[in-house]
């Protein structure tokens, strides 16, 4: 069987920060794990994409720690990917982006996708 995979855009090198944490969650949970930021060549050992179009997989979940204003940006992107779940992590959710991923055919969790993996962020060293 396949290994579950996740996509997670705004993954951020910084350790303190729920971008990192959740990469390292998932790849605890068992996830094939595909860091997604332009600024970066590598996060936690495993090769960042400069965008979500770019990871070789259509992922079975796409995790969003972006503000609003710039994840709204992405979500033709996240559609065209085509995902099976996308989640908006605290902070990434706003009226307008939930509106717009409906619109595009998405159908957004609106949680901490750490929490749905069955990790507490705060326990993630």
């Amino acid at each position: 069987m396949a290994k579950p995979t996740v996509a997670i855009i705004g993954a951020s090198r910084d350790r303190s920060k729920f971008g990192n944490k959740a990469v390292r969650a998932y790849v605890k949970q068992g996830y094939d794990v595909y860091p997604v930021n332009p600024n970066e060549k590598t996060i936690e050992g495993l090769t960042c994409y400069r965008s979500v179009l770019d990871v070789p997989v259509e992922p079975d979940r796409i995790s969003v720690y972006l503000p609003p204003a710039v994840g709204l940006k992405v979500l033709d992107e996240i559609a065209a990917k085509g995902a099976h779940e996308v989640w908006l992590n605290p902070g990434a959710e706003s009226d307008e982006v939930i509106r717009r991923a409906v619109e595009l055919g998405l159908k957004p969790v609106v949680a901490c996708s750490i929490m749905g993996v069955g990790e507490d962020p705060d326990q993630i060293e």
